[in-house]
């Protein structure tokens, strides 16, 4: 028999409210022995709360979802408590004496409700997100994987394949009848649909990715050395985190900083002035670590000569308040010139490289999975067998079933319910 878990779900006491969730077989037996009863399924109940003996725990709401219709897909049972510490340690340690019941296991709940079919692997991986999500486009974006966005694509996919793989299957068997003939109809429909399928799992992939909605958008401000590289980094995140002199070379190696910018979660990389190199090790790797941001940017702030700067760099003309004029939009962090228009042109690149607010955002391993099914798909249009046709197409549905978690892999699930914090 599964154990019962329990766990406090709410945020750590003192609190105002304070949630214990008990699931499992014996929640039930647990909540009655608590509230004195058993209330109506899906209702909150006022109710005393009593230890073993008839000593009195707390006044608060008890509520109960009979399995499997409910968020674990087995019987749960909610406290609904005053958020002190002695409140919720005493009802917790209540718990812990019921014969049967422990304490739960990080995103063991969550981990249930996957096992019993209540969510598939999309949605448990965008609760994840929904938990880490510090921005409004975070929340969104997770909310809409939290919410099937995903596995609703997928069950059309699945759908798809299915009858990809039947019709090609009856054109094998039943060639003879008349109306599943060669080249005739069917063979033609077939192949429109197989192609239209690759076209909307292509464009799917082709959308922004789930990482840098997450870790932000890459803005690598880059130039020659003294060129005004880390006074302007530390203008944009608020606060002098690189270090500032009039000595070239100050900038030895690359100074990161996450920064939220009109709701846009960037990453600010400063990095080591680029020059012909003077003999110093040191500066000589602080520069190769600058080329090697560069070739991973997704915005560069280019600092320099015009003709120097990266291919679709933002050219600033920094230092306007010394008088230069330099080709460039002009900024000064001194007395604030640009600075605004700078701003907007950051955040209107980063805006055009992340996913569009409330959007599906695909992760890596989403991406390599559709990308496994397309391939899949690829080799069946090029095969001439039918019968070589008919296996890429059962081999395209088993990346589907990995991404939802129809067949998945243990270590993988250890490692995503791990991140989730106890009571959840």
């Amino acid at each position: 028999m599964t154990d019962t878990i329990f766990a406090l779900s709410s945020g750590l006491p003192p609190a105002g409210i304070a949630v214990v969730r008990v699931s499992g077989p014996a929640a039930g037996q647990a909540l009655a022995a608590l509230a004195g009863r058993l209330p109506p399924p899906r209702r909150a109940s006022f109710a005393r709360f009593r230890d073993s003996v008839g000593e009195p725990l707390d006044d608060g709401l008890a509520l109960w979802f009979p399995g499997p219709a409910s968020a674990t897909g087995e019987d749960l049972a909610e406290l609904h408590l005053h958020g002190g510490r002695a409140v919720v340690a005493a009802v917790l340690s209540v718990l812990s004496a019921f014969s049967g019941l422990r304490l739960a296991e990080a995103g063991e709940f969550t981990r249930r409700a996957f096992e019993n079919g209540r969510i598939d692997l999309a949605e448990a991986e965008g609760l994840s997100d929904l938990l880490a999500a510090e921005t409004e486009g975070q929340r969104r974006s997770a909310l809409a994987l939290a919410e099937g966005g995903l596995g609703a694509h997928v069950d059309h996919w699945r759908a798809a394949l299915l009858s990809l793989a039947a019709r090609t299957e009856a054109a094998i068997d039943f060639s003879d009848e008349g109306d599943v003939g060669e080249g005739g109809v069917l063979d033609a429909a077939l192949v429109w649909d197989r192609q239209s399928l690759i076209a909307d799992v292509t464009a799917m992939l082709d959308t922004p990715p789930a990482e840098r909605l997450r870790d932000g958008v890459r803005i690598i401000l880059a130039g020659p050395p003294n060129a005004g590289k880390s006074s302007l980094f530390n203008a944009l995140i608020g606060r002098d985190a690189a270090i500032v002199t009039d000595i070239a070379g100050t900038t030895r190696d690359r100074i990161e900083a996450p920064v939220v910018l009109d709701g846009l979660p960037l990453l600010l990389t400063d990095t080591a002035g680029l020059h012909a190199g003077s003999g110093d090790l040191v500066e000589d790797i602080g520069m190769a670590r600058t080329s090697e941001a560069l070739a991973h940017a997704d915005v560069v702030l280019w600092l320099g000569e015009a003709s120097d700067a990266p291919e679709g760099a933002i050219l600033i003309a920094a230092m306007a308040d010394l008088g230069m004029v330099r080709p460039g939009l002009p900024v000064s962090v001194v007395t604030g010139e640009g600075m605004a228009a700078l701003r907007r042109a950051v955040t209107a690149a980063a805006s055009a490289l992340l996913p569009r607010p409330g959007a599906l955002a695909l992760n890596q391993r989403h991406r390599d999975l559709l990308r496994e099914m397309v391939s899949e798909l690829e080799a069946a249009a090029v095969a001439d067998d039918p019968l070589i046709q008919a296996e890429h197409l059962r081999r395209a549905r088993d990346p589907l079933d990995r991404l939802t978690g129809r067949a998945s892999v243990e270590d993988m699930l250890d490692a995503l319910f791990g991140t989730f914090c106890v009571g959840k």
